[in-house]
């Protein structure tokens, strides 16, 4: 097999594609043949060692993929050699064969493809907990999503309007706020023009947005929590932006809101059967044509240095998937 070998988590630079000798599943484990395996922003962030996870040296970055069974380990009966499946197990994606905890495969149903596969469950269980879960989002409600052009924003936009929700897309360029309308949003700001603030007043006749979706962060959460609605909830997602912002308590109390931590891992580790019903609805949801994953390109997964760069640039648009 080959892989990107990280052995020094410095940067993208240092990354190298190696051939390794193709392991062997233990019990409780298979060995997965990956077709397909998505970009996502914690991958950037691992390999220069700023994510929570800190895997040790050496590690084959890349948390999320798709691909054929090839061997399973000893008490593994749920899935067979040649089953398809998708996995986010936190490293081991960008390569050509992967060791994965039998536990964390989810088989596909037969329409779901390998790149649709790779790209699905982090973006749809993130914003299926966000929402429904944490969120406690209801028909009705106006929901703001922030970076809505991403892997997580769209999949939150499509969620959002399965709830009855209206929806507010915000993205940073006009193309991504077309991309956003397309997927179901009934109104898109473009945030790098004009006051967020004054936009979002408009866009909810002085009310503000019952539920807002933040992976973004940054100098946006500030004025963006400024704007919710009477008991609103601010969903914390993650800080795409870089910096971790602060947030003025007072605003909280003032509005009746509620700050909501969102870490779908920690549910899924957490609660099992929960997270299990969850991802069963969003594979019926799937098959049904309710839910799909927006892919910016495939690129080879000899180009993942490439892909790193683009997506850097704040330039993809939904998700970056590679391809063997």
């Amino acid at each position: 097999m080959h892989a990107w070998l990280c052995e020094n988590p410095t940067g993208i630079d240092a990354l190298q594609w190696k051939e390794l000798p193709t392991p062997q599943p233990k019990a409780g484990e298979v060995l997965i043949d990956i077709k397909a395996a998505s970009l996502n922003f914690p991958d950037i962030l691992i390999v220069q060692n700023k994510y929570q996870y800190k895997p040790s040296p050496p590690f084959v970055p890349g948390s999320e993929y798709a691909g054929t069974v090839m061997a399973v380990g000893e008490g593994v009966t749920h899935i067979k050699p040649g089953q398809d499946v998708a996995c986010l197990s936190g490293t081991g994606a960008f390569g050509t064969h992967t060791i994965a905890p039998a536990a964390q495969c989810m088989p596909l149903p037969p329409s779901m493809t390998h790149v649709d596969a790779a790209a699905f469950i982090m973006t749809y269980a993130t914003s299926h907990h966000a929402l429904l879960d944490r969120g406690q989002l209801k028909a009705g409600e106006t929901l703001l999503v922030l970076g809505a052009a991403g892997g997580v924003g769209t999949a939150a936009i499509q969620i959002g309007k399965i709830a009855g929700a209206r929806v507010i897309a915000a993205a940073s360029t006009d193309e991504k706020c077309e991309l956003c309308k397309q997927q179901g949003a009934d109104i898109a700001i473009n945030y790098s023009q004009g006051n967020l603030r004054d936009a979002i007043k408009a866009a909810t006749e002085g009310k503000g947005p019952d539920v807002i979706y933040d992976p973004v962060g940054g100098e946006l959460a500030e004025p963006v929590f400024r704007s919710i609605a009477w008991r609103g909830r601010y969903l914390v997602i993650g800080f795409a932006a870089g910096p971790i912002p602060s947030l003025p308590l007072n605003l909280a109390l003032l509005k009746g809101a509620s700050i909501v931590g969102v870490f779908w891992g920690a549910f899924a580790s957490k609660e099992p059967q929960a997270n299990q019903a969850m991802m069963a609805e969003l594979g019926r949801w799937y098959v049904e044509g309710k839910i799909k994953p927006v892919i910016d390109r495939t690129m080879p997964m000899a180009e993942l240095k490439a892909a790193y760069a683009h997506m850097g640039s704040r330039g993809v648009k939904g998700k970056l998937v590679m391809v063997n």
